[in-house]
């Protein structure tokens, strides 16, 4: 019997496309990599002569669905409607890498339950996303994230741009932020993805609290959790190594999002 290919776009060609497209090239069983979409049509495509094995359609967000069962976001979070709504509308598959931007896109939800389409969310940098949503088949008391990240891993997000924070001359710690994840996503859109996921597998966004450290003594991002909890409770730290490319996402993400493309087609999954 033929095992079935699905085919996958990847919406986003910066270091998370990238490097997801590039593990698809180079051959994931029953999957294949149909097409990408990038700012930049004429960088993108002498990215993947000089670097792919075989070159790509490259096409625009919203067309990234027509000849794909899987799409794969790796955009800006301003953008995930564009890239996830064509899919979902057409029954198929998003996995979404900026998760936070589905707290301002709830009609995805929508579509994927009326149309039959679906929403993954990758586990991205946190450990331990299948216990928590266990543990919330329960009663979960409580979820805390600390995060500390190099200052320059916050540069530009527009929590700090308020503060006026020096990011480049800090000599120690500072709290940059305490609040729910539902708040913590708006000042750091680019930073605050994990404790988005934290919430929807647990408690909510809004119950899960979170702090977030621009720490000069600390070259990974660190993400430090609590939960309490009627049936476990438990304690979780990742340090996430920064990407070479972009300081604000680590190397583990796309790692992550390949892992969960895999699990559409293989025979054992494990953590389901």
């Amino acid at each position: 019997m033929t095992k079935p290919i699905l085919k996958v776009a990847v919406g986003g060609f910066g270091a998370i496309g990238k490097a997801v497209a590039s593990a698809l090239d180079r051959g994931i069983d029953g999957l294949q990599l149909v097409a990408v979409s990038a700012q930049d049509i004429t960088k993108a495509r002498a990215h993947m002569a000089e670097h792919f094995l075989n070159c790509y359609d490259v096409c625009p967000l919203d067309a990234l669905s027509l000849t794909a069962d899987v799409v794969v976001e790796c955009c800006p979070a301003h953008l995930l409607d564009r890239v996830a709504r064509p899919a979902l509308e057409a029954g198929k598959i998003v996995v979404v890498i900026s998760v936070g931007g589905l707290l301002a896109n709830p009609h995805l939800t929508d579509i994927a339950a009326r149309t039959g389409g679906r929403i993954l969310v990758p586990s991205g940098a946190l450990l331990g996303l299948d216990a928590v949503q266990a543990a919330a088949q329960g009663r979960i008391d409580s979820v805390t994230i600390v995060t500390r990240k190099p200052p320059v891993s916050l540069k530009g997000a527009p929590a700090i741009t308020r503060m006026g924070l020096d990011l480049d001359h800090l000599t120690e710690p500072v709290r940059c932020f305490a609040g729910s994840a539902q708040e913590a996503i708006k000042g750091f859109p680019a930073n605050a993805n994990v404790a988005v996921a934290l919430g929807l597998a647990g408690i909510g966004t809004d119950r899960t609290q979170v702090e977030v450290w621009a720490d000069p003594n600390v070259d990974r991002n660190t993400h430090s959790i609590t939960v309490v909890s009627d049936s476990a409770n438990m304690t979780l730290k990742i340090e996430g190594i920064p990407s070479d490319d972009n300081p604000r996402t680590g190397r583990i993400t796309p790692l992550s999002v390949i892992s969960t493309l895999k699990r559409l087609t293989a025979p054992l999954v494990i953590g389901a």
